[in-house]
């Protein structure tokens, strides 16, 4: 049997912190994904498999200069759009990423601009 690399593992992760996490249209499920270079968030329905808001690093007006500056920007960004709909308590969910760094600091940003979890 092959050894599982990096990604495989954070899928196992992943599946089994979600056994756990339910989004529904009152207390969406904040969704985090972060790659080498970039980071996006959604708010997700589960009940109805929607996306009710979302933010990314990739989007013009969310550039920013260094990795931890730029996911706090991106979850500030979240926070914001989720404030418009009417959403003020979420559900995290990391993804299967350890809770530190970008994935931190992204949670840091959406808890300023006023989201609550």
């Amino acid at each position: 049997m092959a050894a599982k690399s990096r990604s495989d593992m954070r899928e196992v992760r992943h599946k089994r912190n979600r056994k756990h996490l339910t989004g529904t249209p009152e207390r969406p499920r904040l969704s985090v994904y972060r790659s080498t270079k970039h980071i996006s968030a959604q708010l997700i329905d589960d009940t109805e498999g929607k996306t009710l808001a979302a933010a990314s690093s990739q989007e013009k007006d969310l550039k920013a200069q260094d990795t931890l500056a730029g996911a706090k920007v991106v979850g500030q960004a979240l926070a914001k759009r989720a404030k418009e709909k009417g959403i003020e308590k979420v559900v995290f969910d990391r993804g299967g990423f350890r809770y530190h760094g970008v994935i931190a600091s992204l949670a840091e940003g959406a808890r300023e601009g006023g989201l609550d979890f």
